[in-house]
């Protein structure tokens, strides 16, 4: 069964900034600790990332999956190609600019391959939802302090 959590933060930064921070994959390890590994597989004509290896730790469970990204005008977002532990996830991040600070709403759509508990699956969800808010947020501020 497909779990979809939702959740919206305000980040003091420009879209360019916070996007900037989104298409630096290679960093994810440094502030998302579900991220143990990442590498950048393939580049669009403009050098961001468009296909990634990651590997990702959440509640005990380790999974090793694929995905492929597509930025687009206010955002970037993420499809599943393969993964051990999913059989399908959808992510998007949409940066809607308010003045000197950006809206960020952050969407993910996971489907595991086995059933899981609900509690285990709150758990991780919470635990991403916080990394993918949160710390997207102390990232790209600690980013734009230099």
């Amino acid at each position: 069964m497909a779990v979809t959590e939702t959740r919206e933060v305000v980040i003091e930064a420009t879209p360019e900034e916070i996007m900037d921070v989104l298409t630096d994959l290679e960093s994810l390890t440094e502030w998302s600790s579900a991220h143990q590994k990442v590498e950048v597989l393939e580049r669009d004509d403009k050098g961001r990332p468009s296909k990634s290896r990651q590997v990702v730790k959440i509640v005990g469970v380790s999974d090793e999956q694929v995905l492929d990204y597509t930025v687009h005008d206010d955002g970037v977002s993420w499809t599943l190609v393969s993964a051990k532990q999913q059989r399908a996830q959808d992510g998007r991040y949409t940066l809607t600019p308010d003045g000197d600070k950006t809206k960020v709403r952050f969407e993910l759509t996971v489907e595991p391959l086995v059933p899981l508990p609900g509690f285990l699956i709150k758990k991780g969800a919470k635990g991403l939802m916080d990394t993918a808010t949160d710390g997207l947020r102390k990232r790209v501020l600690k980013v734009k302090k230099g």
